[in-house]
């Protein structure tokens, strides 16, 4: 299992110390926000993600938030798989192994939102065997907001249709579409087994902890708010043998990264010897 923050830690001053904080810290996976845009040199690219293998820290990446392959708008759709190749791009030159993506909102045609994404994921994939990228993940991550495409059972559908996507299990993002609905361990347990029958070798979380409305997410809060609890997902995590990578969205990141770690039985052992 590897963890670590949704970004370069808050202190540092450059991507290398970046990767040197995180490695100090004890943490080995880092996600490279471009969520404003894949705006990254191919030899700056190569020059961290030779940094992060150095030190062994796993990398994935974040596409663009403003992807939407069911937008309303022609020329979104058409951007949105620019966008999401921009990345897969940056994450190939890294070495990152997998690419986050919030893939449509639901729009003013919810019934057509599967299929919006399906086209759109094949055009990005056409792309990609064209330019021969053959070790990055399409992620397709859950979504906080019932207005928002992203249940494990849609992207399910997307799996069926086309080779070489993941799904990305944020949990407080699942927690909050559905009100609340992580209260006990059972729970956790069966998000995490519908989750692993569709994850692959190496499973890619988001956590954090969430406020949220009758309407979903609003914000991503803090492990010490406990809603919802992830000691619940560590306790039935602990001693699963996939290779999970836990990206930390909380406020605090890097150091919530550590306190999740931590919760692991084995980590805590380990620290105490």
């Amino acid at each position: 299992m590897r963890f670590g923050p949704a970004g370069y830690p808050q202190k540092s001053k450059d991507p290398k110390d970046a990767l040197n904080i995180i490695e100090d810290m004890g943490l080995d996976a880092l996600e490279m926000e471009f969520v404003r845009g894949a705006r990254i040199s191919e030899a700056k690219a190569k020059e961290i993600g030779a940094i992060a293998a150095e030190k062994n820290i796993r990398l994935s990446a974040h596409a663009p938030y403003f992807v939407s392959f069911n937008s309303d708008t022609p020329e979104t759709r058409e951007k949105s798989v620019t966008w999401v190749i921009d990345t897969v791009r940056a994450a190939h030159n890294l070495g990152a192994y997998i690419v986050v993506i919030h893939a449509a909102s639901y729009g003013k045609e919810p019934s057509k939102a599967t299929d919006s994404v399906i086209t759109g994921l094949n055009r990005c994939r056409e792309i990609m065997d064209r330019e021969n990228i053959k070790d990055v993940i399409l992620g397709l991550e859950t979504m906080g907001r019932p207005a928002t495409w992203g249940t494990l059972k849609e992207i399910s559908e997307v799996m069926d249709s086309i080779d070489g996507i993941r799904p990305v299990l944020d949990v407080a993002h699942v927690h909050a579409r559905e009100r609340g609905c992580l209260r006990t361990e059972k729970d956790m347990f069966d998000l995490t087994e519908e989750f692993f029958s569709m994850a692959g070798d190496r499973p890619h979380f988001h956590i954090s902890c969430i406020q949220y409305t009758s309407k979903g997410e609003k914000m991503h809060l803090p492990l010490s708010a406990s809603d919802p609890d992830m000691s619940l997902l560590a306790n039935v995590l602990n001693d699963r043998p996939e290779d999970c990578t836990f990206i930390c969205e909380s406020p605090l990141q890097e150091e919530d990264a550590v306190v999740f770690r931590n919760m692991f039985k084995r980590f805590a052992r380990e620290n105490i010897d």
